[in-house]
């Protein structure tokens, strides 16, 4: 599978009509019900004048099509074969939706310091439900997941650092686009492809200056090597806050990041409930 080496080289690849629509509609269905209640997370990332940009995460309980999707489709059977992890958990879902003439861009980043989870067998699903053109999709620095270096988090709107000690991370590098154009990856996209990246790798999101909207599901799902870990700072999503208690080094516990496929004899999936 040539993705596989890709994801593995460049930290990021892009998976052609993997969804079929029954499960994008799934999804759709479930986003729409999402934005209609959103959970204690769910805001307008948007500032006033620069459009509407919905994000939420972490409502799996409360609309179940996200866990359905995420279990029952190919995308947890399609995490074991990227990572090489033989059995897979899922993380979390998170929902973004950028209105047209959205002006607000998300910043390079990288997902991991902001988790409190630690492993090497990581991967998240870009899902988007709508048409997206490489100008308005996340955009990915190739191979910047290779060296595991974690870079300082920092709020998005303000650029601080997370609330908390910050000090063992990384200053966070300058990316100049122009300059590293041959090392920057984004796609355009259809209803029902994906992209696979690293929880390692730096990306960002533009803004949203196209005529229809950018509604996207990111599916996250970690291997066998991930661990509880207890950072200094705030993490995102804020899960000790949502209630999960665990200790430093344990596997994440299964009712909170369900087990969603295993390897089976000969490298087939003995179980993808």
């Amino acid at each position: 599978m040539r993705e596989v080496e890709t994801f593995r080289e460049e930290g990021v690849a892009v998976l052609r009509g993997v969804l079929d629509a029954g499960w994008l509609d799934r999804l759709a269905e479930a986003v729409a019900a999402n934005m209609a209640l959103p959970g204690p997370y769910g805001r307008d990332h948007a500032e006033e004048g620069q459009g509407s940009y919905f994000g939420d995460y972490v409502n799996w309980r409360r609309f179940p099509a996200y866990l359905e999707v995420g279990r029952e489709g190919p995308l947890g059977r399609l995490a074991g074969a990227l990572t090489g992890a033989e059995r897979v958990q899922f993380f979390h879902e998170h929902v973004l939706v950028k209105e047209p003439g959205t002006s607000q861009p998300t910043p390079w980043h990288q997902d991991m310091p902001y988790y409190c989870m630690s492993g090497a067998m990581t991967v998240s699903f870009w899902v988007p439900l709508d048409p997206v053109r490489a100008e308005v999709c996340p955009h990915f620095l190739a191979g910047s997941h290779r060296s595991r270096t974690a870079w300082l988090p920092r709020r998005f709107k303000t650029m601080a650092a997370l609330e908390g000690d910050t000090s063992d991370y990384e200053p966070f590098p300058e990316i100049d686009e122009a300059a590293q154009a041959a090392d920057i990856r984004a796609f355009d996209l259809e209803p029902g492809d994906a992209v696979a990246f690293d929880f390692h790798t730096l990306h960002n999101a533009p803004p949203n200056r196209a005529a229809v909207r950018r509604r996207a599901v990111s599916l996250r799902y970690v291997g066998e090597d991930a661990r509880y870990m207890e950072r200094p700072h705030a993490v995102s999503p804020p899960f000790p806050d949502l209630g999960l208690r665990a200790e430093p080094g344990e596997p994440l516990p299964e009712d909170w990041f369900p087990v969603v496929w295993e390897r089976g004899p000969e490298g087939g999936s003995s179980r993808q409930a």
